[in-house]
């Protein structure tokens, strides 16, 4: 029961990105659609920032499921992605190594569907990895609010612990004392975190005076004082 006790750090996680692919996509109801790539994204680029090891796999990606979003890619144009024929990822031999390779074992999974690629991933690599999992509600989604809800249920049960993307980003930078990661996520957070996001463009821009603006895409300056 230590392990829940832990926090999330740069140095003790690793990350899977599961089948986010449109056709996946397409089926998904719990949470628009919109919403779940820039979740997805937001988190990919969280664990580049923070240099987690990430693991990307697909399924049947030229047959029925389509390539990965091109978003995820940009992230990480250098991953190599392991397409699997099998729903449960832990399967294939090929993502059991990545996953051993860094020597990590809390893994922050994003998948597609919660309630099929999700769940039996999650259940196998607790059990037969002795992997811990740190599932990603609001990067992952489901055919219903259902089938996300009580899939989300079972793996808690079973051990697998809840989180959203941007609390683990910001366990992962954990103190903004940080400086050598505070732009890159606050970066993230003023481009993916809604009003969390125009609140700190607010407050660099009115509360604090901020020394540049961007106007159409060009730096116009700093802001006359007020």
């Amino acid at each position: 029961m230590s392990h829940y006790l832990d926090v999330l750090t740069p140095q003790n996680s690793q990350i899977i990105f599961i089948d986010q692919q449109p056709q996946m996509a397409f089926g998904v109801q719990s949470i628009d659609r919109q919403v779940l790539k820039n979740n997805v994204v937001a988190l990919a680029k969280a664990a580049r920032v923070f240099d987690i090891p990430t693991t990307i796999t697909t399924v049947e990606t030229d047959s029925f499921s389509g390539n990965t979003y091109p978003e995820l890619l940009a992230v990480f144009p250098q991953n190599r992605i392991l397409e699997r024929t099998s729903m449960n990822s832990w399967d294939d031999q090929n993502v059991r190594d990545a996953l051993a390779a860094s020597g990590r074992k809390k893994i922050v999974v994003s998948g597609l569907w919660t309630e099929v690629c999700n769940t039996t991933f999650a259940l196998c690599a607790m059990k037969e990895g002795g992997y811990e999992i740190y599932m990603v509600a609001d990067a992952s989604g489901g055919t219903s609010l259902d089938a996300h809800k009580y899939a989300m249920d079972r793996m808690v049960q079973a051990g697998a612990v809840p989180v959203t993307w941007q609390q683990v980003m910001l366990e992962w930078q954990r103190d903004w004392a940080r400086k050598e990661t505070y732009d890159a996520v606050t970066g993230i957070v003023k481009e993916h975190s809604g009003a969390y996001g125009m609140g700190i463009d607010y407050a660099i821009t009115h509360v604090h005076n901020g020394a540049e603006r961007v106007q159409h895409g060009e730096r116009i300056g700093p802001n006359p004082a007020r």
